[in-house]
């Protein structure tokens, strides 16, 4: 394993390590990397342009009028008027079908934006509005509505709720012992019905 390597794996701070590559190694590399994509490009361009002469040269046949009565120049004529409709025939075929699908690709992704939702969300801020303030927007300013919530409370004073519960302090192990079984949890039942009854 070699030192770049163990540092790579071992360093536990990456940013302090120091690039093996100066600057103007770096550019250069960019460089020949440039450069052999251009090539390729090129190359591409080539194969593509030699693909295309040799398609050609299949389906078009090189024409020979010289030596043809005006009879079979006429034929010849037809013949060509021939292929023209029929190659013609099926260009207007591929293009209505071209049509048919770039629509039906619209209507899928109209389809799509209306599943997913039009619009992004923004991301919400927390914003600190008072009960009244919020009424206001909603109901408009015309009505004037006051939200005191805490009018509307119950008081309770701290005396009642003390003596609403007795304390009863005793043995916790005798406590488990009568608790424990189906009687203890009828003991229970009954003990939670008396206070309310009272």
């Amino acid at each position: 394993m070699s030192l770049h390597l163990k540092c790579l794996f071992f360093c536990p701070f990456p940013s302090q390590r120091k690039s093996k590559i100066t600057a103007s190694r770096k550019l250069l590399l960019k460089s020949l990397m440039l450069a052999k994509a251009k090539e390729a490009w090129e190359q591409d361009q080539v194969d593509k342009q030699g693909e295309k002469e040799r398609y050609l040269a299949e389906r078009i046949t090189s024409l020979h009028t010289s030596g043809l009565s005006f009879s079979q120049l006429q034929d010849l004529c037809r013949e060509l008027h021939e292929k023209v409709e029929i190659v013609d025939e099926e260009r207007y075929d591929i293009e209505a079908k071209c049509i048919h699908n770039t629509r039906e690709i619209k209507n899928l992704k109209l389809k799509v934006l209306d599943l997913r939702g039009k619009f992004k969300r923004p991301p919400l801020r927390r914003v600190r509005v008072s009960a009244d303030a919020m009424l206001r927007a909603l109901l408009g300013s015309k009505h004037k509505v006051s939200m005191d919530l805490r009018a509307n409370l119950k008081s309770v004073k701290k005396e009642d709720t003390e003596k609403e519960r007795p304390v009863e302090v005793g043995d916790w192990r005798k406590n488990v012992e009568a608790m424990s079984g189906m009687e203890g949890r009828k003991k229970m039942f009954d003990a939670a019905k008396s206070p309310t009854g009272q």
